[in-house]
């Protein structure tokens, strides 16, 4: 049975330096748990206690399962890998003495780096991507972490897409599928950035079912994107004024997804991914404005 989860960044706790502050992670978990959710991603790095004793008894007390970690790492640049492969193994090290394989490495690159792709989220064209031999150089570092990993700690990694980095778009992610080891590899399907790159989640599922080892539920709101893309907006403008929406309220079909996930027998977790930024409202309600939505359309 699928079961649904929720993520740090839903209360501010994003990777990325913006304004605000988020709340404490003991809130975050009491208010995960209050809110009807039954597992949570790491979120960065010192957010969460790192000691696995002391996290393993704070998820224990709320009954969270622990799921995964984002990683990112400038992966075209082969002078990054090595770094890379330390970075993933110290959150590996962790997630596997907390809660064994079960979790995931979640590797991405180092979204929101390259000007140019961080002006143009969900409008890249293909001049703005990498060339053939970049992209070898790229998912030999998804393949070299994800086999340090593997071997190390038993956790697999998916790969997650993402808007402002250089796997954003379908094709560039069709790309990487094709270069990576599909018994080595999954993808972290991303509803929200899937949409807002210009594809279909629905379709990737009908297509590459089989990659997508691990699911963020985020949706786009197209009105905000198509401002975005008509006045050009850089990626933290257009998340700051509301393009991944609370769920139900954008331009994903998630009933339709959810019918495909259990027509393929997913049976991995659901995370949720707000982007809530501090500001914004509060966390919570709308946490519990998801899953409410998220039980409406079938999900226990």
């Amino acid at each position: 049975m699928i079961k649904i989860a929720n993520a740090p960044c839903s209360w501010g706790a994003l990777e990325f330096d913006l304004q605000g502050k988020a709340a404490t992670y003991n809130v975050v978990l009491d208010e995960m748990q209050r809110s009807g959710y039954a597992g949570t991603e790491l979120g960065d790095w010192g957010f969460m206690p790192t000691d696995p004793v002391v996290l393993k008894d704070e998820l224990a007390k709320r009954a969270l399962t622990l799921l995964g970690a984002f990683v990112p790492v400038a992966l075209k640049e082969t002078s990054q890998h090595a770094a890379g492969v330390e970075a993933a193994l110290k959150v590996a090290r962790l997630l596997a003495a907390v809660e064994g394989t079960t979790p995931f490495i979640v590797l991405a690159d180092d979204n929101g780096k390259v000007p140019e792709r961080t002006l143009n989220a969900g409008r890249v064209t293909p001049e703005m991507g990498l060339s053939d031999a970049q992209w070898e150089v790229f998912a030999a570092g998804v393949e070299r972490i994800a086999s340090a990993v593997k071997t190390e700690t038993g956790l697999r990694l998916v790969v997650h897409h993402h808007c402002a980095g250089y796997a954003e778009t379908p094709l560039e992610i069709e790309k990487l599928l094709a270069l990576t080891d599909p018994a080595l590899v999954g993808l972290c399907l991303d509803t929200g950035h899937y949409q807002f790159a210009g594809g279909d989640p629905l379709k990737f599922l009908q297509k590459h079912g089989k990659r997508a080892w691990h699911i963020h539920f985020k949706d786009c709101e197209p009105a905000v994107a198509a401002r975005s893309r008509s006045e050009g907006w850089d990626y933290f403008k257009s998340v700051e004024q509301g393009v991944f929406c609370e769920l139900g309220k954008g331009a994903v079909d998630f009933p339709a997804v959810k019918a495909e996930l259990e027509k393929q027998g997913y049976d991995g977790w659901i995370v949720v991914e707000q982007d809530v930024l501090p500001g914004m409202g509060r966390p919570f309600d709308s946490a519990v404005r998801n899953r409410e939505y998220l039980k409406s359309i079938g999900f226990k």
